[in-house]
């Protein structure tokens, strides 16, 4: 609701027929002029986008609103247009706003070019191909639950007890459960480095769990993390609502995945994103034609997203419009 009041406000900045404002007191330099012109005008032409919003009146985003963009592009384009760029500091989140537009854009473009039944399949490959599993919502739940009740007191065990007892407690339950499931979820849990182990001469060595991770929270989350992790290494992008569903098998959760693909974007993230919608154009004919904008996408990749960078200026603002022509 809060984003929602922001575009409703913002709305009211976009449409109202006020005078335009003259920045020259701030800009000294007749280029600097010019170069502000053309990038108050790009910003403009993107906050029509938002066009929509002011005929819902308050009572929430109709579905014309909702189609033309999804919210977190809203929000977003609302982060860019509140920019002052009549200001140093202003311009420098403006350049900001303008990767994250873009890195989003990106994002959702790949979604639409995947092929939706095959992406969960892709996904189970990609992980059983390092050596883990999942085994559904509900059967991963209470495996992980119980990995934590044998280590949550800090105990050490070897990787054959442990499983030996998940499969034990498992098995009234979920018959299909076996050592070697399990073991696989053991490793997923390895290879997100829940656990300290300590060897030990001609004997099994002892898992124990870090103390960080000694509640259902902390180790789901770092589960989540790990198999997010594994699908962006083999090219895959998912939206935080597939991710609930594929993970928890309902849309609540839809939050707590978008946090997680947040924590594990880095600065190349965008340029390899970029590089992994070339692919996937190159797949379906590209109809649109929307190779031609991987110029822009490039620039924007090279945008230092780092707080506090004066990188900035009216003349590089001017390549912000990029939404189509």
């Amino acid at each position: 609701m809060h984003s929602v009041r922001n575009l409703l406000s913002f709305s009211y900045f976009v449409f109202l027929q006020v005078p335009k404002a003259q920045p020259v007191a701030l800009i000294t330099s007749p280029e600097d002029t010019q170069n502000y012109e053309v990038a108050r005008q790009c910003v403009e032409e993107l906050a029509l986008y938002l066009k929509p919003l002011s005929n819902t009146r308050g009572v929430g985003l109709s579905s014309t609103a909702q189609s033309m963009l999804s919210r977190p592009m809203q929000r977003k384009l609302v982060t860019l247009v509140h920019c002052q760029l009549v200001e140093e500091e202003g311009r420098v989140r403006a350049m900001r706003a303008a990767r994250s537009l873009g890195e989003r854009t990106v994002t959702e473009l790949i979604l639409q070019h995947q092929n939706p039944q095959q992406l969960s399949s892709n996904l189970w490959a990609a992980v059983r191909a390092r050596g883990c599993q999942f085994l559904g919502p509900a059967m991963q739940e209470e495996a992980l639950k119980l990995v934590l009740l044998a280590l949550e007191d800090g105990s050490a065990l070897s990787r054959k007890v442990l499983v030996l007892f998940v499969v034990q407690r498992l098995e009234p339950r979920f018959p299909q459960a076996s050592k070697t499931s399990i073991g696989h979820v053991v490793q997923l849990l390895y290879r997100a480095s829940c656990f300290k182990v300590t060897k030990r001469d001609e004997d099994s060595s002892l898992m124990q769990l870090k103390e960080e991770f000694r509640t259902y929270e902390a180790l789901r989350r770092e589960h989540d993390s790990q198999i997010v992790q594994i699908a962006m290494e083999g090219g895959l992008r998912i939206a935080p609502d597939q991710w609930s569903s594929l993970l928890y098998g309902d849309q609540s959760h839809k939050s707590h995945m978008q946090s997680i693909i947040d924590k594990l974007q880095t600065p190349a993230s965008f340029a390899q994103s970029v590089q992994e919608l070339t692919i996937a154009l190159q797949r379906t004919g590209d109809p649109a034609n929307l190779n031609r904008l991987r110029p822009h996408l490039e620039l924007l990749a090279n945008i230092d997203p780092s707080p506090g960078k004066k990188q900035a200026n009216f003349n590089s603002l001017a390549f912000i419009k990029m939404q189509g022509g």
